[in-house]
């Protein structure tokens, strides 16, 4: 992603973080994503980033689960970038996506919300910018999402995504498309922006029945 000069350095990432658990529900390193919050402990969370990092990390219940407790390995910190109060006590809010985590082990907290010790280590290249990484992928994919936007009968602006750079295009459609959760968080995990893209342009193929073609290169 594009340096951000609200964001903290790769250097300065805190050393505990509160999570957020929500099936299907990832963020991306410089990718968006909008909240509706009103549970009582998660209004905690909201309060307690407020007053400090403003960072919150979003992470799936692990799919492969039977219970609401176990949690995903990996997730990513998200900075809270918009924020609005409501007259019904909600909150409004966007996190836009810092750097991925392991999580290294969770902590007790009297607030209601959960708190984990993050691993940043195996994701410094979140910091690097993308806007040039894989340029020259740019028309085939556009191509394939053409094809798979027309087979399945969704709208969507192509002259804005067009003018989007590569892994910008994986990463947002990683959140949006409808992916499984276990698919989402393989996309996730995939640490390597030419694996990641690999990856997104195989599940587009197999799963939502993209000719071959378009996806070569």
């Amino acid at each position: 992603m594009s340096v951000n000069p609200f964001s903290p350095p790769f250097t300065s990432l805190p050393e505990t973080l509160p999570i957020f658990p929500l099936p299907g529900a990832i963020v991306l390193p410089g990718a968006e994503l909008p909240l509706n919050i009103f549970e009582p402990r998660y209004l905690n969370m909201i309060d307690d980033a407020l007053g400090s990092h403003r960072l919150i990390g979003m992470i799936q219940p692990d799919p492969a689960a039977d219970n609401d407790i176990d949690i995903c390995r990996t997730g990513c910190a998200g900075r809270i970038t918009q924020y609005r109060e409501t007259a019904d006590c909600r909150i409004e809010m966007v996190l836009t996506g810092i750097c991925r985590f392991d999580v290294s082990e969770e902590m007790s907290t009297t607030r209601g919300y959960r708190l984990i010790v993050p691993d940043w280590s195996r994701f410094d290249e979140d910091f690097v910018d993308q806007s040039k990484v894989l340029e020259d992928r740019h028309q085939v994919l556009v191509a394939t999402l053409k094809s798979f936007f027309e087979a399945r009968g969704f709208e969507a602006d192509m002259k804005k995504l067009e003018h989007l750079p590569v892994m910008r295009l994986v990463d947002n459609l990683t959140m949006a498309l409808p992916f499984d959760a276990a698919e989402k968080q393989m996309l996730l995990e995939t640490v390597d922006a030419e694996a990641r893209y690999t990856n997104f342009t195989a599940l587009i193929e197999g799963e939502f029945g993209i000719p071959d073609s378009a996806t070569r290169h």
